[in-house]
Parts: C-alpha cells; structure tokens; sequence
C-alpha cells in the first residue's frame, strides 16, 4: 500500500536512507499505542524513492543470555535492515541503584555524515534534539531532512529544536496505518498474546540489504 504521507516528502528520484533510533522509535510508538512492523516499514518506505540504506540503532546488554530486544535485533539484520549496536554501559548511581546508559548518537551521526555524498534526502526516526546540529550540518551538504516523530504525546516526544532544523517533520501517528503491527489490535479486542512471526527465528530471505544499495 502506497502512503500519501510518505510520497508528499519524497519524489521516485530521491536517494534517501533510513536512520533509525531505535529506543527512540521504540517509545514514541509505545506512547502512541502500536507496534512497529519493520517489514511494512521498509517496504513503504522503498516504494516511494531510492532507497540506499536502512539503518537501525540500538544499545544491547552485553552479559545477559536473552535480551528482549535480540530476537528484533537479529531479524532486522537479516532482512534488509543495517544494524548498529554497541554494549550497554552500566554503572551505579548516588544512591546505589544499579544502571545502564546506552547512546547511540555519535554512530548514526558519523554513519549519516559518511553517507552524505550517496543521498538526496535523509529520513531521522528519532525526537532526540542532540541530532538538531547534524540535522543542520547535512542541510549544509546540500540534503533535505524529514524528522519522524511526534506531538501528538504529553510531553512530545520530538525536541522543538529538532521539529525547527528539520525541513520537514512527519506525525508518527500518520504512519501508523501503514507500518503497525496487525496482532496489536487483535491483543485490544481479544487479550491475545500470540507473538508475530518477526519474534520467531529469523530466516535469511535473501542478500542482506543488497538491493536496497544504490550509490551515486
């Protein structure tokens, strides 16, 4: 399904990636009340440009046998997605509650700056103002940016230094008809918890975001 949304900010002949906070993504999705479908996501995405790269973004716990997020983690890396992780960094604060830190900012700058030369357009999922100056410093190469995100939470979830730079801001509830997870509104209606089929073991369905590579 085409999304009038996406093809409004982005022309067939655009080369853009995806850049992707994925703790990010993750909460402003949870606070609007779905689940991303990184499949439709990509796909969606795709059809509507030249899409050189998908990137996605996290901070994985290092000493724990299962986490959470791995099942995720290891899906996206074998279907189309380029995933950037680093261990988290615990540490224990001044009243001795043990915690853990985990920013990813410094990777998806360098990689988006590094990627400058190959695209027309980049797509930032995230509401981060820390990415306010690089948002800047890639519109000074000569690139358009569309930050996702939203407002529609209290507080937003989009820094307003960012939602400004950005030369286009685009409602993450906007999306979410084209890029949530179905079994979430069967969980509303039924109580269900059946997994979908991303969380099972993932199978290579063909070379690892190759065709999503178009450079310059």
């Amino acid at each position: 399904m085409n999304c009038p949304v996406i093809e409004d900010i982005l022309s067939e002949e655009d080369r853009f990636a995806l850049m992707i906070d994925g703790a990010n993504l993750y909460q402003a999705a949870r606070a609007l009340g779905f689940d991303i479908d990184y499949r439709l996501l990509l796909d969606t995405f795709s059809r509507a440009g030249r899409l050189v790269r998908a990137c996605y973004y996290t901070a994985l716990l290092d000493d724990q046998e299962y986490s959470p997020i791995r099942p995720l983690v290891d899906w996206l890396d074998y279907n189309g997605y380029t995933v950037v992780t680093k261990p988290l960094k615990e540490f224990t604060d001044a009243s001795g509650r043990r915690k853990f830190k985990g920013n990813m900012d410094m990777e998806l700058a360098i990689d988006a700056m590094e990627m400058a030369q190959y695209l027309d357009h980049l797509v930032l999922f995230s509401g981060d103002g820390d990415f306010r100056r690089l948002t800047e410093a890639l519109q000074r190469r000569g690139l358009r940016v569309t930050v996702v995100s939203t407002i529609r939470t209290q507080p937003p979830m989009i820094a307003d230094e960012l939602r400004r730079q950005a030369d286009t801001f685009l409602e993450l509830h906007e999306l979410s008809a084209y890029i949530a997870r179905e079994h979430r509104a069967a969980v509303a209606v039924a109580d269900d918890d059946e997994e979908d089929d991303e969380d099972a073991t993932p199978q290579r369905t063909g070379p690892r975001s190759g065709r999503f590579y178009q450079p310059a």
